[in-house]
């Protein structure tokens, strides 16, 4: 790289609210490959009807294409599935923040009875059961009786290792390429709107809190907000801002998974919480910007079908 081009593009680092993503992340590539197994396993669920990929599409962007999850025995969830792609740059984890991390975020969905509703008794017994799991257990681990700990500490390592890096942004930020035109002008404007307000940092999102309805207030009722942890009344409405990576491949958009169309839900987040509808031109650039925030998929999933 030239040296004025790399000049400029450590400038531009210094300047800029959002980071690019690592193009790569230490892990354990032996304990994420036997989490990917168990990821893609029925065999964690009650009645094996599903898997944590059920309701993780990583053909979807890491996320789940319905407004809720459908869970074990047909029972559907209360909130919008968050992506598992890049979840490790996630301050906290789930839309109101209740888990510190992912290895504590995966107790959710496991023991949910709307979700999995497996015990950690039932987990370990059903595991220790396959012959096929204790021999990989042992291998990595080397112990003859897998422990639920284990358990987890694989599927997290595989978690790690769901990163999409060299979005177009990133290299644009990195100085190896130039954004189009309609690119730059919706960058310049989601940062003048405000926008970058909160979708800022590595993930674009997902490092606080923030008001759904700031300026305007919704009219419906809050589902699995901060205020149901906090019992806070200003936490009504609350929620972990969602990351705007990959985020043309993640609808429908929201908490509630409400809102089907990315330029709809550019144009109700713009009126509750700038207070003003886009006009179509603005959309439209809006757009053309967010479209240059889908990365490549993870390595580890790259060759897979689903």
């Amino acid at each position: 790289m030239p040296f004025v081009l790399l000049l400029f593009s450590i400038l531009l680092f210094a300047a800029e609210p959002i980071k690019p993503i690592p193009q790569k992340v230490d892990y354990d590539k032996q304990k994420a490959a036997l989490g990917k197994i168990l990821f893609f396993d029925p065999i964690l669920s009650k009645d094996r009807s599903v898997a944590c990929v059920s309701c993780h599409d990583f053909n979807h962007g890491g996320a789940d294409p319905r407004p809720v999850s459908i869970g074990v025995g047909g029972k559907k969830g209360s909130v919008n599935s968050p992506t598992v792609y890049n979840a490790i740059f996630n301050f906290t984890q789930f839309w109101n923040g209740r888990a510190k991390d992912l290895n504590e975020q995966l107790e959710g969905p496991l023991h949910s009875p709307v979700e999995m509703a497996m015990s950690k008794e039932e987990i370990v017994n059903r595991l220790n059961n396959s012959e096929f799991y204790k021999k990989l257990f042992k291998k990595i681990y080397k112990k003859d009786q897998i422990e639920y700990n284990m358990v987890k500490d694989a599927i997290v390592e595989f978690e790690k290792a769901l990163i999409t890096p060299n979005a177009k942004f990133d290299r644009f930020l990195r100085g190896e390429i130039e954004l189009s035109l309609d690119e730059r002008k919706g960058y310049v404007l989601f940062k003048r709107l405000g926008c970058i307000t909160c979708h800022n940092g590595i993930n674009i999102g997902g490092n606080s809190f923030q008001k759904f309805g700031s300026v305007i207030p919704l009219k419906k009722a809050p589902k699995d907000d901060r205020y149901q942890l906090t019992k806070n009344p200003a936490d009504k409405y609350v929620y972990r801002v969602p990351t705007l990576r990959n985020i043309t491949l993640t609808a429908p958009y929201f908490h509630d998974g409400s809102i089907k169309s990315l330029k709809k839900a550019i144009d109700v987040m713009a009126y509750h919480n700038l207070g003003f509808h886009l006009n179509p031109k603005e959309q439209e650039l809006i757009l053309a910007f967010l479209r240059t925030l889908t990365g490549e998929k993870p390595q580890i999933v790259k060759n897979d079908a689903q």
